[in-house]
């Protein structure tokens, strides 16, 4: 009988996905992570966790990872390997290398036959091609032809993280696999009513951005600048003001919740020639209240990224025009509702901005795995 779920975590990141594991008794005994930074960042957040750094294409670090894996006697993997080869909002190059890590994550489900895997990617992975022995084959024929002879695999793959309380509609791609013979289904949870923006994030006090141009250029155009931020500050250190260039700032204080910059008549994004910038529909785009937030990419520090800024209110200025508040990308501490991480997070504080958003742009919600993996426990408990 399975009594306790003891987890590798192969392609870790910071440890984002398993962030809320510790409230349902998962633990991550094993992780690895290729980049030093990264791992130093998991090793602070989880140090009862054995993080093996280094890449798990090196012979040497497969082994220490199986090894050690075995020593701790492992019975789950989550693997998140890479996606930027794959990612819509990326290059999507064919045959892209980083595609090719999947075959390390097979190697060492084989290795040490764990009783449940979770291998989570972007949707596109289900048409995404790689070449194994100079043959070409799709990534879901290949994971099941090297498992299917021990693993039963999930009906459904593809989940949207708005429908498991998430406030952010992040697709995602989920293998879960129970070794045969367990006698246990693992599917995802039922759908959860939708958390919308102004669900998560209405209580949250307004902030004004930052200004490249300086604090006296801040206080002229955002008078109420530091008493926002003070109020602010006492909420969480991480609610704090990004930083901004004021004509991106002038273009966003003049765009409505749920519209993008680009098709304002007057102060739309322009180069410094005033010739209007082309751009997708979702750049320069505030999100919508009434929605959850679109997937969090980790470019979400950058207003011209796709749909990361705030979804602002309407106020009067003084001359009578209705502008709209927070002209801004989200503070990192509403990045961390919106992807339902802890909001006690232990964030290092070495860490600075850039990364950190990174990485969460690149994680899976916490909420997200943590009702999956809810769903596998309640099948164990009820046998």
């Amino acid at each position: 009988m399975i009594k306790n779920i003891k987890g590798l975590s192969l392609f870790a990141n910071v440890g984002i996905a398993e962030a809320l594991f510790s409230e349902i008794g998962i633990e991550i005994k094993v992780a690895n992570e290729i980049d030093k930074k990264r791992a130093a960042f998991y090793s602070e957040i989880y140090p009862e966790a054995k993080m093996i750094c280094g890449d798990i294409t090196n012979d040497s670090i497969m082994d220490q990872i199986v090894n050690v894996s075995k020593k701790e006697k492992i019975n789950f993997i989550i693997a998140t390997p890479p996606c930027q080869g794959m990612s819509e909002a990326g290059k999507r190059n064919v045959f892209d290398e980083r595609n090719q890590l999947i075959s390390y994550t097979i190697e060492v489900i084989n290795r040490i036959k764990p009783d449940f895997v979770l291998i989570e990617n972007v949707p596109t992975l289900l048409k995404t091609k790689i070449i194994i022995n100079d043959e070409i084959i799709g990534i879901p024929d290949y994971i099941k032809k090297e498992l299917g002879k021990d693993y039963n695999f999930n009906k459904s793959t593809l989940v949207k993280a708005m429908d498991m309380g998430v406030p952010q509609m992040r697709q995602r791609n989920i293998f879960l696999l129970v070794k045969k013979g367990l006698n246990i289904t693992w599917e995802f949870p039922k759908k959860q009513k939708e958390i919308t923006l102004r669900e998560a994030l209405s209580s949250i006090p307004s902030l004004d951005p930052m200004l490249r141009e300086g604090l006296e250029f801040t206080l002229q155009k955002f008078p109420s600048f530091i008493e926002k931020r003070n109020k602010a500050e006492k909420i969480s250190k991480w609610h704090k003001p990004p930083i901004h260039s004021w004509k991106q700032v002038e273009w966003m204080l003049n765009t409505p919740s749920g519209k993008s910059a680009i098709y304002n008549e007057v102060y739309y994004p322009q180069k410094d020639n005033l010739v209007r910038v082309k751009a997708h529909h979702n750049n320069y785009r505030r999100m919508n209240w009434d929605k959850p937030s679109r997937t969090i990419t980790q470019n979400n520090g950058v207003i011209s990224s796709l749909c990361c800024v705030h979804p602002g209110r309407p106020f009067k200025s003084p001359n009578g025009d209705i502008l709209y508040s927070d002209p801004r990308v989200l503070s990192i501490y509403e990045l961390l509702i919106v992807s339902t991480l802890p909001l006690d997070w232990p964030i290092p504080d070495w860490a600075d901005e850039t990364f950190i958003r990174k990485v969460i742009g690149e994680g899976i919600p916490s909420l997200m795995v943590k009702n999956i993996m809810l769903e596998l426990i309640n099948q164990l408990n009820n046998k």
